[in-house]
């Protein structure tokens, strides 16, 4: 009897342990990458989330003795100030004289001059699981150099907020463009550190020939405690119009709508929980004002009428259903009057054209999904064979 009570015990305590374990970006697991990076020149990809603990990744690996010789930043610059789309530039780091390069603009690769002074690249950025996210496109351009100047790529990993599903229509890569490189679905589900192994092993990079990408040196620093079951609120907004975890779980469902004529919310406390438009009649308003990360927004200091979805994250989560929500883009085609005007951008290869022909077709919301399913369980095959963490 004993021996039972104290089985049952042991196994009790390592259920909590495991429970209470808090979970631990690659980043915090320095003893796995300070001694690569020692007497190296390092570049690195990074922005505002490049935390080890509270400070800031490029702070850190100096404090260490680490020689940094260039960093790099994708959309939304090293601070995360940008506002969504605005061209970053090159500057010189006041705080440590590091140059900083940009990869976001017309500029989204580095080149041979640019990796030049460098031994080794490291990629920190805190991403949130979403095709049209544009910072997995950065870490492919990245990597892409990395291949074609044999230059070794350090990932130090974290964990994906949205990465308990995966759903939506796989890319046709005929459309491709900066906001969706490859043949995924709008939520795939992956860390970063898993994507770039698919990128590598599905021969997805563009280089020549494909089979070069089995070259790059690629070391993965994982999380610890994290599975895609977890449910990880990010300690930094991953990008100005992402303030908290309920804007992030409604970005890949809501940001559908910026292909739109419909405001999805920046400019206001709540972007990404809430969305309209001037000519709208429901009874929820709000106004959009210019402010830091969005300025002037679509109908500034306008009078939006249209859906508030923001509530706890327990009820957001209960209306997503582990699923992405196109009723909301659906709800708001049916109600604006002037169809014909509802998708401004229609020949953007960036937006999913798929949704937005059957959406005019007249389809419902469950043939839309059903037209999905035969690559999405195909692609959710080959998401598998990346993993690095236990499923959902």
């Amino acid at each position: 009897m004993r021996t039972l009570l104290l089985l049952i015990f042991i196994i009790y305590t390592q259920v909590t342990f495991a429970l209470s374990s808090p979970i631990k970006p690659g980043a915090e697991q320095t003893s796995l990458y300070l001694p690569l990076l020692q007497g190296k020149k390092v570049g690195l990809f990074v922005n505002h989330s490049s935390l080890v603990g509270h400070v800031q990744l490029v702070d850190f690996l100096r404090m260490h003795g680490i020689n940094i010789t260039k960093i790099f930043v994708p959309e939304h610059g090293l601070r995360g100030k940008a506002g969504d789309g605005d061209k970053i530039k090159n500057s010189i780091d006041p705080k440590t004289g590091i140059s900083i390069i940009s990869l976001y603009g017309k500029k989204v690769k580095p080149t041979a001059k640019d990796l030049k002074n460098i031994d080794i690249l490291v990629f920190d950025i805190q991403d949130v699981g979403v095709r049209f996210y544009t910072y997995i496109s950065s870490l492919q351009r990245l990597m892409e150099a990395a291949v074609d100047n044999n230059k070794p790529l350090i990932i130090l990993d974290r964990p994906n907020p949205n990465g308990f599903y995966v759903d939506g229509p796989v890319m046709d890569t005929k459309f491709k463009s900066f906001t969706g490189l490859q043949p995924i679905p709008i939520v795939h589900g992956m860390t970063v550190g898993e994507y770039a192994k698919m990128l590598v092993g599905e021969q997805w990079l563009a280089v020549t020939p494909k089979s070069k990408a089995n070259k790059l040196q690629l070391t993965v620093i994982p999380n610890v405690n994290y599975t895609h079951k977890s449910l990880y609120e990010p300690p930094v907004r991953p990008s100005p119009n992402l303030p908290t975890i309920e804007s992030i779980y409604w970005y890949p469902s809501i940001g559908l709508l910026e292909g739109t004529i419909v405001s999805v919310g920046r400019g206001t406390d709540k972007p990404f929980q809430q969305f309209g438009h001037p000519k709208l009649t429901t009874s929820f308003t709000f106004i959009p004002r210019s402010r830091e990360g969005a300025r002037h927004p679509l109908y500034e200091n306008k009078t939006c009428h249209g859906w508030n979805l923001a509530g706890t994250k327990t009820e957001i989560l209960k209306k997503l259903n582990g699923k992405l929500q196109i009723k909301y883009l659906i709800q708001a085609y049916q109600s604006y009057r002037n169809k014909k005007e509802f998708f401004p951008n229609e020949h953007d290869k960036g937006y999913p054209r798929n949704i937005m022909a059957q959406i005019k077709a007249g389809m419902s919301e469950q043939e839309i999904r059903a037209s999905w399913e035969p690559k999405l369980s195909e692609f959710k095959k080959i998401r598998q064979r990346y993993l690095l963490y236990p499923d959902f």
